[in-house]
């Protein structure tokens, strides 16, 4: 009968049924709790179904030596509950064995990337990739380790090879495209449209490809036609996922109604926190490098850690974006949230006096980090409003992630950044003197002076270093991993203008809901 229930679990898994697999695998558990297998299946298919603590709670009870897949899924589920000096330790014991197999090396530097250790990131998957080249998933994410590290020829290399193996690999055509600017001769415009031509009705297919065509065009000054693949690019997977507009007017009114009725009390008294934040695409990822090329400040990256503490001392898991505030509600208990956000990225600063966390859309939760870490230092990143929004329709976010399906619709795009600015001033309203303001166009035009203010606001010496971040070493692993890279410059400053009138509608948006000017 075991052996029965177990076949149905592991039929299940095979076919990606992560409800069945998980069932299947309860009805086994009856027979033989600690059964290996049946805490293997119940813990990734949990994972798979969004209940990481879950899933560590099923892997840690498998003792079987040698098991490298539950290990290597262990420390997976320890990254998804940001416990990151735990899965740190799981993956380093196993990238010390020499009998890892591609997949569980794989699984190891998305560990690392999501932990933030890139090299170690960059080791796995090189391993992952020699041991299978013919695999376009390893060439692939190989490929964008080396672009976090700057090491642009070696991702085209295997960007290219991802694309020989499988041609339909559809991600890897924009990220080629976005790799460099491509002019002169050196472009890829008309093997991109042919492969546009063959691929059909293929929502995903279609997006990236029109997304790497614009690129590709933008390069080339070819605005109109750039624009053109844009639009038809979001419009064919937009149509899968519909408007976002009412789920992110209700995340936000949450949000607004949420921390009205707190009452923050005394926080955790750590400093060491600089939170970077804004709408993405703004310059946070820019400041993070200034900030960080200081010999006492470390960078964080994009954390999730602050959300996932809210979320914690909620005490129930969030369906939603919206949820994790709710449980804050007439919040008390302000200087254990700071403390579950400190103790959670201890790791991360090492022996540095400072950690950025640059999270764009820690601007959703500002008033409740103010509370929670009353000595953190909070840095907002504004741009031009037109800049902004199409910056953040020509970027392709996640389409899996939760803070950008606005991103799909210019209009929804539109919308979502006049309520990000309404909650900006109800922030700046509530916690005056908390949050510095820096313009990306101020600090484009006078890096050294934006500069010395922002190491002041947060109680740093001057240090030259700072104004040469496109030599700091660390991996960038955001959207603007290449942009960081180079000097400061005025490439992005009214972009909008070169797209004329086909901005029109959104400017128009802009200027009939809301008259803060641009």
């Amino acid at each position: 009968m075991l052996q029965t229930l177990l076949a149905r679990a592991f039929d299940a898994f095979d076919r990606r049924d992560w409800r069945g697999a998980y069932g299947h695998a309860g009805e086994a558990a009856r027979l033989a709790l600690e059964h290996p297998d049946v805490h293997y299946i119940a813990g990734v298919a949990a994972m798979q179904l969004g209940h990481a603590p879950l899933a560590v709670a099923h892997l840690q009870r498998i003792t079987t030596p040698g098991r490298i897949d539950a290990a290597s899924q262990l420390a997976r589920a320890l990254v998804e509950c940001h416990r990151l000096q735990e899965a740190r330790a799981v993956a380093d014991a196993l990238l010390q064995r020499d009998d890892l197999d591609a997949a569980a090396l794989d699984t190891l530097g998305t560990v690392y990337t999501r932990a933030h250790a890139h090299e170690r990131a960059a080791e796995a998957f090189g391993r992952a990739a020699r041991l299978t080249p013919g695999s376009a998933d390893y060439r692939f994410d190989l490929a964008t380790s080396l672009m976090y590290f700057g090491d642009i020829d070696g991702a085209e290399a295997n960007y290219l090879a991802c694309l020989r193996n499988d041609w339909r690999y559809w991600r890897g055509y924009l990220a080629l495209a976005q790799l460099r600017p491509w002019r002169g001769d050196a472009h890829h415009l008309d093997w991109f449209a042919d492969v546009l031509a063959r691929c059909g009705d293929d929502a995903d297919a279609r997006l990236h490809l029109h997304l790497a065509l614009a690129k590709e065009l933008e390069d080339r000054g070819r605005f109109p036609e750039a624009f053109a693949h844009l639009v038809d690019g979001k419009r064919a997977y937009a149509a899968t996922l519909g408007s976002s507009s009412a789920e992110d007017a209700r995340l936000f009114d949450v949000i607004e109604a949420a921390f009205a009725s707190t009452r923050p009390g005394d926080g955790d008294a750590d400093d060491s926190a600089i939170f970077v934040f804004g709408m993405p695409r703004s310059g946070t990822t820019l400041v993070d490098r200034i900030l960080s090329s200081h010999p006492e400040v470390a960078s964080g990256g994009e954390l999730g850690h602050f959300g996932a503490a809210m979320q914690r001392m909620a005490g129930r898991p969030a369906r939603s974006l919206a949820d994790i505030p709710l449980g804050l509600t007439g919040f008390g208990d302000w200087a254990a949230l700071g403390r579950h956000y400190v103790e959670g990225t201890r790791a991360l600063r090492g022996d540095r006096a400072r950690l950025v966390d640059k999270f764009p859309q820690n601007f959703l939760f500002a008033g409740f980090i103010a509370g929670a870490l009353p000595n953190a230092r909070l840095v907002h990143m504004r741009r031009d409003r037109v800049d902004t929004c199409l910056s953040n329709f020509r970027q392709l976010f996640s389409p899996d992630s939760p803070y950008h399906r606005y991103s799909f619709d210019l209009a929804d795009t539109a919308r979502y950044f006049l309520r990000y600015e309404r909650l900006m001033a109800i922030w700046q309203a509530r916690l005056p003197g908390r949050i510095l303001d820096v313009r990306y166009e101020d600090l484009v035009a006078d890096q050294e002076g934006q500069t010395r203010r922002m190491l002041d606001f947060c109680g740093l010496d001057w240090s030259p270093a700072c104004l040469d971040f496109q030599h700091n070493a660390s991996a960038a692993a955001t959207a603007s991993a290449a942009q960081v890279r180079r000097a400061m410059n005025t490439d992005s400053v009214d972009r909008w203008r070169r797209y004329g009138d086909l901005l029109d509608p959104l400017l128009q948006l802009l200027d009939e809901t809301n008259d803060t000017p641009r």
